[in-house]
């Protein structure tokens, strides 16, 4: 069973802002929201995504 302290969030890219990943992370440990460099197949290139409500 899952533990309440993981949630899901998904992930959009600040360039065409569509939302391209979803992930998990612990509420506990990172209480802001997350920032990561992944790959944008709509952009084809690397690109800031950012965790969305």
């Amino acid at each position: 069973m899952a533990s309440d302290k993981r949630v899901k969030v998904t992930l959009e890219c600040q360039t065409c802002k569509r939302r391209n990943y979803i992930t998990m992370k612990n509420k506990q440990n990172d209480r802001e929201r997350i920032e990561l460099k992944k790959y944008c197949r709509w952009d084809r290139v690397h690109t800031v995504h950012k965790e969305t409500r």
